[in-house]
C-alpha cells in the first residue's frame, strides 16, 4: 500500500479500537490505502448530488456525470470488499426527484447482486387503534423529524434507503443481533428461530434523529445519519465476522463511532478536514482520552487536529441550500 500518514490514527474504548481517518478523495484513497478484499462491511452516504453545502464538495454536477461517478466508487468498492461481505448504501431523494436512489443504486451496484432494501424511516405517524391495546397509547402518535414542504404537489419525505449489495447475493446475516421482541409470546414456543424472544426486525427501521436545537453545535454536516444506522448494518452483517469496516464518506464520523462501539477496527476517508477534525472530536467525546489507547497520533500533515477548521466558502447557490435528510 501506498506510504503517507492519516489523517487521525486512534485507538479507542475498552477494546482499543483502531480507528483510521485519511484526508483523500475516497476513489484514489481507497485504491491506495487498501488492499483487496480486504474490507468485510462497507456502510456509507454518498452525496446525493442535491445541492447540499458541504465544506468542500461541489454537490451540483451534471446528472450523468454525478452517477458515473457512483459506478466508479461501486467498482472501487467492489475491489476492497471481501467475497462475503456487505456493502450498505443509504440513499436519499427529493419528493421531486424520487428516482435518484434508485438510479444511484443501480450505478453503484453494478458489480453486485442487490440482496436486501431497507427503509430507514425517520418520522412516522401511528393511530392509536393501529397500534392496538397492547402499545397502551392514550392518543395518536408522531415520533421523529421531518422537513416540512409548502407543497400542493408533493408529501414530505420521512424515509431514506439502505441497499444492501454483496457479491453473490448469498452472504448469512446475524438477523437476531437487531431483532424485536414478540408481541405475542406464545409465537417464541412455535418458532424454533425465536433466539431470546426475538424475531427479525425485517426490513423496516425506524430510526429518528436525535433533536437538534443549535445546529452548527448539533449537527456541524448538513447531510449526516445517525451512529445507530450504521451500527444496526454492522450487527446485521455479523459482528464476529468482521475484521474491518469502511465508510469512504465519513463525514463527521457517525460510521466511526458505530464501529468503535462494537470493537470493529475502522477506516473512513473524506476531502474536508475540519469534517474529520470533527470526528476526532465526536470520538473522543463518546469514548474519552482516559479510554483512548496507546500509541494514538492526530495528525495533520504532520500538526495535531484539536479543532475544526473554518470550512471554504460555498458557492452562493450552495450557501441558500438546506439538507433534507
Amino acid at each position: 500500500m501506498a506510504p503517507g500518514r492519516p489523517f487521525a490514527h486512534l485507538t479507542v474504548g475498552p477494546a482499543a479500537t483502531p480507528v483510521d481517518l485519511w484526508c483523500e478523495d475516497a476513489v484514489a484513497g481507497m485504491a491506495r490505502r487498501l488492499a483487496p478484499g480486504s474490507v468485510d462491511v462497507v456502510v456509507t452516504s454518498p452525496p446525493y448530488n442535491r445541492n447540499v453545502p458541504y465544506g468542500a464538495y461541489a454537490d451540483d454536477r451534471p446528472r450523468d456525470d454525478y452517477l458515473g461517478w457512483t459506478r466508479t466508487v461501486g467498482a472501487a468498492v467492489a475491489r476492497v470488499l471481501a467475497p462475503r461481505g456487505s456493502f450498505f448504501l443509504n440513499v436519499g431523494g427529493a419528493p421531486s426527484d424520487p428516482w435518484l436512489p434508485y438510479d444511484v443504486a443501480r450505478e453503484a451496484g453494478r458489480p453486485f447482486r442487490l440482496q436486501n432494501v431497507i427503509h430507514w424511516v425517520k418520522s412516522i405517524a401511528i393511530g392509536r387503534a393501529a397500534a392496538g391495546r397492547a402499545a397502551a397509547l392514550d392518543r395518536d402518535l408522531a415520533v421523529g423529524h421531518y422537513r416540512p414542504l409548502v407543497s400542493d404537489r408533493y408529501v414530505h419525505g420521512a424515509l431514506e434507503y439502505v441497499f444492501h449489495f454483496t457479491h453473490r447475493g448469498d452472504v448469512p446475516l446475524d438477523r437476531l443481533a437487531i431483532g424485536v421482541p414478540y408481541q405475542d409470546p406464545t409465537n417464541v414456543a412455535r418458532w424454533a428461530g425465536a433466539r431470546g424472544g426475538l424475531r427479525c426486525r425485517g426490513n423496516t427501521w425506524f430510526l429518528p434523529y436525535p433533536t437538534i436545537r443549535f445546529a452548527r453545535r448539533d449537527r456541524p454536516h448538513p447531510a449526516s445519519f445517525p451512529p445507530e444506522l450504521p451500527e444496526w448494518c454492522l450487527r446485521l452483517h455479523g459482528v464476529g465476522r468482521l475484521r474491518r469496516a469502511l465508510d469512504p464518506f465519513v463525514g463527521i464520523g457517525a460510521s466511526a463511532v458505530a464501529a468503535a462501539r462494537l470493537g470493529v477496527p475502522f477506516v473512513g476517508f473524506d476531502v474536508d478536514p475540519a469534517y474529520l477534525a470533527t470526528s476526532v472530536e465526536r470520538l473522543t467525546k463518546e469514548f474519552g482520552p482516559d479510554r483512548t489507547g496507546p500509541g494514538t497520533v492526530v495528525e495533520d500533515g504532520g500538526g495535531t487536529a484539536t479543532a475544526p477548521r473554518r470550512r471554504a466558502a460555498a458557492s452562493p447557490r450552495a450557501r441558500t441550500a438546506r439538507s433534507t435528510t
